[in-house]
């Protein structure tokens, strides 16, 4: 029996990951050279992570049976955000990307490039936006129900630099 009980965790690093089937596998380097294929790795609903080679993993083996482990959890002490306060989340990668949910309702996002897809709307509900650099939009913008795209001015003619304020708008 006590053997048994000595088999039911291990703590080992991952050699692979394949995230391709519905439950993702991990092949795992455990102590005293053990290796092990295509353990399923059982993470939380709503979230997946490929692991990187070389992250830190702890397994299972129900009855100490070494047969069918299951991976439990992974970490990688390589790539963690350091620093958080108490309460605080981070959801981050080993490229330096991260979504922080920090004390005091603040949430921050650092990455190089953000796609945002949606099929009908984004919507802000804020009292103010800020950006600092350009905005560019492949379409029509509203600002106080005023089209860019489609208002009208007065007194403009082709191939003039300025014009007056869009009809309805104020200067």
């Amino acid at each position: 029996m006590r053997n048994g009980l000595a088999n039911i965790l291990a703590r080992g690093v991952v050699a692979l990951g394949n995230s391709a089937s519905k439950l993702q596998s991990l092949q795992l380097r455990l102590l005293a050279g053990e290796v092990k294929d295509n353990m399923e790795h059982l993470e939380p609903y709503g979230f997946t992570a490929c692991p990187l080679a070389g992250a830190e993993a702890l397994a299972g083996f129900i009855g100490g049976d070494r047969s069918h482990g299951v991976v439990i959890v992974v970490a990688d002490r390589r790539f963690r955000l350091q620093g958080l306060k108490p309460g605080e989340v981070a959801l981050y990668t080993d490229e330096g990307d991260k979504f922080h949910f920090k004390r005091g309702r603040i949430i921050d996002l650092e990455t190089v490039t953000l796609n945002v897809k949606a099929s009908d709307s984004v919507n802000f509900e804020t009292p103010v936006i800020r950006a600092s650099g350009r905005i560019e939009s492949a379409g029509d913008q509203v600002a106080g129900g005023i089209s860019q795209m489609e208002h009208l001015h007065d007194g403009v003619e082709k191939g003039d630099k300025q014009s007056g304020p869009p009809v309805g708008g104020e200067a």
